[in-house]
């Protein structure tokens, strides 16, 4: 016992000091001489320097305890307080929202020293590291796709394999407010809701539906904050892109009245009578339609009138300036006094409109024009909207066809070439499309079923025989 062996060697240190090894020897260099003494006085020394050999033996193995106590705590301690920066270090994200694909880490275990980092594929050791997405990572090489700056965000966003900033996530993916620009706001569910207008696929938030943002009069596009449409005198607004090709006056607009009476006479319909074509405001055409006894009107908002009666009706002469913020101003009418020579004393149109959707119009109330100086009998509303609807598609067809092929030769006159003439801008095409799906898309019972059954009787049986079936019967043949 260790306690034993202290005995033995503070026995040899008190008779042999200056020997360190145990061995009892004699001193060659004696400070003084030992007195003599007999055996019961030796006996009494030795078991003196026994006892203290003994106290010293058992202070000394205390203070070891207690030292293996103390150094055992240390460690403890030590131990906690590794654990504890280990895991400030080691963090792991929770699962992700807003799209984003869901991560639960599992743990993975390695010895020490052999993490392997999974963007640069070199050891990571005992520095600083992450542990997400079942992999390691040095903090530097945990990086978003869109910035390419390290992620330390508790948090984070998924795409894919891409590692996004939930800032970075939501710049990219979040969807914004084509109107406020804003992000669209999330439901009481946590879901993103928003309006989209079905042709031009613009987002808005759904709050722009009440709060009385303005949409433009042609296209139906809602108003961004940071953009003003022109303000017409009637109340109308219109985009900057359809204001490019509106038609604003009555004498502006008699080209296109020559077109498409060129488009007529080339299906075979040419229209006998000079019919007077004129260009009002949204008042003048409504009050001009409650003037008629028959016709049918496309709501909510008539655009075209075929008149019939003798009425007096007030006629843009002049199109107006705009002025400060984009409002119409210096607009010169004056009262048109129709007299009735044949059945059909005249068409209006709303004026500022553009070309192509002006053109539709026209296309459209000619239609009722020609029908009515065939003689036609009264036909239901479905029959006769549908089969004039049928020719305002026509002739959007006719030119969107026209526009997209320049290898096709213009049969037109100088009054159609004239009008063709000239680079138009890109966005009129887009305008047409929109026109003729409009047309295509039509909900009413008048006007969208009758188009649908008049451009499939026109498609099966060929314009002339469809209005000679209409003629006799009065119906669209199937």
């Amino acid at each position: 016992m260790d306690w034993i062996k202290k005995i033995f060697k503070g026995c040899a240190h008190k008779f042999s000091e200056g020997h360190h090894h145990g061995n009892y020897v004699e001193d060659p260099h004696p400070q003084f001489n030992a007195p003599s003494v007999s055996g019961d006085a030796w006996q009494e020394l030795e078991n003196e320097d026994v006892d203290r050999a003994i106290a010293l033996s058992l202070l000394g193995e205390s203070q070891k305890g207690r030292k293996v106590i103390d150094d055992e705590y240390q460690l403890e301690e030590d131990e906690q307080l590794a654990r504890a920066l280990q895991e400030s270090l080691n963090f792991e994200p929770p699962p992700q929202y807003e799209n984003a694909n869901m991560y639960q880490p599992m743990p993975v275990h390695f010895p020490m020293g052999y993490r392997i980092c999974a963007g640069c594929n070199t050891e990571i050791g005992h520095g600083r590291f992450l542990n997400c997405l079942n992999a390691f990572w040095h903090p530097e090489c945990f990086r978003c796709h869109a910035c390419n700056l390290p992620i330390s965000d508790y948090e984070f966003s998924m795409s894919g394999n891409y590692r996004f900033h939930k800032s970075c996530y939501k710049e990219r993916y979040h969807p914004k407010c084509d109107v406020c620009n804003d992000f669209i706001p999330t439901n009481p569910a946590g879901l993103i809701e928003y309006r989209a207008h079905p042709f031009w696929i613009q987002k808005y938030c759904p709050s722009h539906e009440h709060d009385g943002t303005p949409r433009c009069c042609s296209c139906e596009r809602m108003e961004p904050q940071d953009t003003g449409y022109v303000a017409l005198n009637d109340g109308r607004k219109l985009c900057l892109e359809c204001l490019d090709s509106a038609v604003m006056d009555t004498k502006q607009c008699q080209p296109l009245y020559l077109d498409i009476l060129e488009f007529y006479e080339g299906l075979n319909m040419k229209v006998e009578q000079q019919v007077p074509l004129l260009l009002v405001e949204r008042q003048a055409l409504n009050e001009a339609r409650e003037g008629e006894k028959n016709g049918h009107y496309h709501m909510p908002e008539t655009r075209g009138l075929c008149l019939s009666e003798e009425q007096t009706v007030s006629t843009i002469l002049r199109q107006p300036r705009f002025g400060t913020g984009n409002r119409a101003m210096d607009m010169i009418t004056e009262p048109c006094k129709l007299t009735r020579r044949c059945e059909v004393t005249a068409i209006l149109i709303l004026y500022g409109l553009p070309r192509l959707l002006t053109g539709s119009i026209l296309a459209h109330e000619m239609m009722h024009a020609w029908m009515r100086l065939q003689g036609f009998r009264t036909l239901s509303q479905d029959v006769e909207e549908g089969i004039c609807q049928v020719l305002a598609h026509m002739w959007l067809l006719s030119k969107l066809e026209y526009a997209s092929s320049s290898n096709v030769a213009s049969a037109s006159s100088s009054a159609s070439s004239r009008l063709q003439k000239g680079k138009r801008p890109q966005f009129e095409g887009k305008l047409g499309e929109f026109f003729k799906h409009q047309i295509e898309s039509d909900t009413s019972p008048v006007y969208g079923d009758g188009f649908r059954a008049g451009h499939q009787a026109v498609y099966k049986y060929g314009l002339r025989r469809t209005l000679e079936h209409i003629r006799m019967t009065g119906r669209f043949p199937y």
